[in-house]
Order: C-alpha cells, then sequence, then structure tokens
C-alpha cells in the first residue's frame, strides 16, 4: 500500500514522503507570497529547517525565518514573533516543527492583526467571537514531530509566563489551510522525543476513546489511531528511518488531534499545569499521568475498553490495556512517576488549581474535583 494521499479532512492534507517539495504549491495555494517560517529554537539550524528554507527562497518566497519559540511557548514568544512578522512585511505564516513551533506560528498568523492581548480569546465560551477575523493571516503547517496533531487543529496552547498556566487559545480560522505530512521529516528524531511524541498521539486517542460525549466519528478515528501507535512507535524507536513506521505515526497524531473533538479528560488536566511549572516535555508528561488516570477513570470506562482490547489484539479486557500501557510506556524509556520528572508534593495545591481551570477536564468520564485531582497527583507521584 502506497502511504501517500490528498486529504480534505478536517483541512487539506498533502501526505506523503518527499512532499515538502510542494510547499511552493501550498504557499500559491493560500495566498502567501511572503511567508514567515516560524519553528523552534532547537529546529532552526538543522538540515530539514534550512533545505525548507532552500525550497521557499528558490520558489520566490523569501527566507523569513523566527525560531525564538520555547519549548512550552509563552506570550513573550509571541509578541517577538507578531513583531518578526510585521517587521518583515510578511502575508502568512508557515507554522514549522512539533508543538511548540506549530502552535505558535498559528498563533502568530492569528494575532499578527489584532488590537486585544491573546488571554482576550481564551476558549471559554464564545470567547473567540472577540477577534477580527478578517484579518487573520494564512498558515500552512509542516508537522516535523508525529505526535500533537497541532496541524489539524483550531487551537494553540500558550503558557502565561507570569501565571504559570497554560491557556488554550481558539478560532476556527486558526485551522491551517493547508497541511504537508512529509514523514521523511521526522527521521531526525532522537529516540526519547520519538517516544514523547508517539505517546503524545496515544494519549489524545485514549482520552478521546474515554470521553463520555457523543461523537461516533471521533470514537471510531480515536481506536484505530490507538492501534497504529501500539504497532508502528515501537517499529520507529527501535529504527528512526522506518518511512512506514513514521509515516503511520503521522497519520495517528493527525488522527488524534481529530479525534479530541471529542473531549480531552484527565492526563490533559494534570500534564498542562505541570508543563508550566515545571517545564516538562507534554507528551512523556501524558505517558507518565496516563496509568493512574486508567485506574481512576476504570468504572467508567472498563466496558468499552474490553471491545476496544479485543481489536487491539490484547488480552485481558481492560486490565489487559492498563497493564499494557504500563509496559508500553516501560519498553521506550518513560519515567513511571512525576517525580522523576521534578514533580513534588508541595507543588500540588498548585497544580491542581491549574487543572480546575483547563478546558480539557470536561471531556473525563468521571468528573474532577479540586479533592480527586489531589489524590490523582499523588497517585502519580
Amino acid at each position: 500500500m502506497s502511504l501517500v494521499g490528498n486529504w480534505s479532512y478536517p483541512t487539506a492534507i498533502k501526505f506523503g514522503a518527499g512532499r515538502i517539495k510542494e510547499l511552493p504549491e501550498a504557499c500559491a495555494a493560500a495566498g502567501m507570497k511572503k511567508p514567515l517560517l516560524v519553528t523552534d529554537k532547537g529546529l532552526a539550524d538543522l538540515p530539514i529547517t534550512s533545505a525548507t528554507l532552500d525550497i521557499m527562497d528558490a520558489a520566490g518566497l523569501g527566507r523569513g525565518l523566527f525560531s525564538d519559540v520555547d519549548p512550552n511557548p509563552n506570550e513573550k514568544n509571541l509578541e517577538a514573533g507578531v513583531a518578526a512578522y510585521t517587521a518583515g512585511g510578511h502575508d502568512g505564516v508557515i507554522a514549522f516543527g512539533g508543538g511548540s513551533g506549530l502552535d505558535l506560528g498559528k498563533m502568530v498568523a492569528f494575532m499578527a492583526g489584532q488590537s486585544r492581548p491573546v488571554w482576550d480569546f481564551e476558549d471559554v465560551g464564545d470567547w473567540w467571537t472577540r477577534a477580527d477575523a478578517d484579518v487573520i493571516a494564512p498558515i500552512i503547517a509542516v508537522p516535523t514531530t508525529a505526535g500533537t496533531g497541532s496541524e489539524v487543529g483550531r487551537a494553540s496552547v500558550i503558557t502565561n509566563s507570569e501565571t504559570h498556566s497554560k491557556k488554550i487559545i481558539f478560532h476556527p480560522k486558526v485551522l491551517p489551510t493547508v497541511v504537508i505530512c512529509d514523514p521523511e521529516l521526522t527521521v531526525g528524531m532522537p529516540k526519547f522525543i520519538t517516544a514523547g511524541t508517539g505517546l503524545d498521539a496515544f494519549a489524545h486517542c485514549v482520552e478521546a476513546f474515554s470521553s463520555p460525549h457523543y461523537h461516533p466519528m471521533s470514537q471510531g478515528i480515536a481506536l484505530e489511531g490507538i492501534r497504529l501507535v501500539k504497532d508502528y512507535l515501537p517499529r520507529a524507536y527501535a529504527d528512526g528511518t522506518d518511512i512506514e513506521a513514521r509515516a503511520q505515526l503521522m497519520s495517528a497524531a493527525a488522527m488524534g488531534a481529530t479525534a479530541f473533538q471529542k473531549g480531552l479528560g484527565a492526563i490533559h488536566a494534570m500534564s498542562h499545569p505541570i508543563g508550566a511549572v515545571f517545564n516538562t516535555h507534554h507528551g512523556t508528561t501524558n505517558a507518565v499521568c496516563m496509568p493512574a488516570v486508567l485506574e481512576f477513570n476504570a468504572p467508567a470506562i472498563a466496558d468499552r475498553f474490553q471491545q476496544a482490547a479485543a481489536y487491539l489484539g490484547i488480552d485481558g479486557g481492560f486490565d489487559g490495556f492498563r497493564a499494557f500501557v504500563q509496559e508500553f510506556n516501560d519498553s521506550l524509556g518513560i519515567p513511571r512517576t512525576l517525580s522523576d520528572l521534578g514533580v513534588t508534593e508541595a507543588s500540588i495545591p498548585e497544580l491542581v488549581e491549574g487543572a480546575i481551570i483547563d478546558p480539557s477536564c470536561g471531556g473525563n468520564p468521571i468528573e474532577l474535583t479540586k479533592e480527586n485531582l489531589t489524590q490523582l497527583f499523588k497517585a502519580a507521584l
């Protein structure tokens, strides 16, 4: 089977090895003549970035680059990115990288023409309608990891550097116009990033599958996404040049972010404040939190995972799946506890407050309270 496709769900996606070469055509489709490529500090000097800038330059699109993006991007990064966009006279953004580069790039395109602070557009009620939709710049997304799925999302996660809390900023026009998913761009990822990003996609799918909200399309996508990560992450971890495995994981990443329209839950409610306070890798943090959350949610999700386990080829129903998750983490070098990530018991009250105000709590099958979140954080320590 050829792992190449042109998809239109949830936006236009050019999927397949080598398709970064089609970036100029994507820019033309989005109406960009002078785009700004936004990526993170770690990617700025890597060959895949310079090769992409070469493609842009050869097509007369310039070499506009902004890379002052932290692993957990914040409003200071955003302010600097908007300043670079404006000073360069750019007319669109190529969001390039993992979750940080994609999220910040989308926000630069979103905020470049706005007059209100970014926090006014948090994903609360209809706050997104405060934005001037007519001045949102076009966005092309090019993921270089297979995890967050931000390339197919209508929101970004930005850390407030003063309060150390993560905020979800939403607007329908933040969904990229064109996405280029080229698995060759992920070949150079080190093992720990391959594991952490792959388990981020896994967590998205598991939480979407666990959510009690009615969305059969997302439910089906989530289950197949779980299978793809289960089957192909070990291969990519063992051999980073395995293009088939890399492609399947890139599909799973987009599937996870599409599926979590159904809702996320306690895993993300925990990992967002942990990442904001301790600057941990998001996918790795999700993976560490998952076993405790599965046990907590067991009364509400055991039946549906009985069926899922059979489809996934895992014996023992829900208990078998829960055991598999811990074994899967161990095989990929994931720490077993939050303490291993630097989280302390003294920090739990602050983390609980961050979790309670996080909109991602809403998809958990069991209501999250301060009391049971406190117990969850303690269980994961």
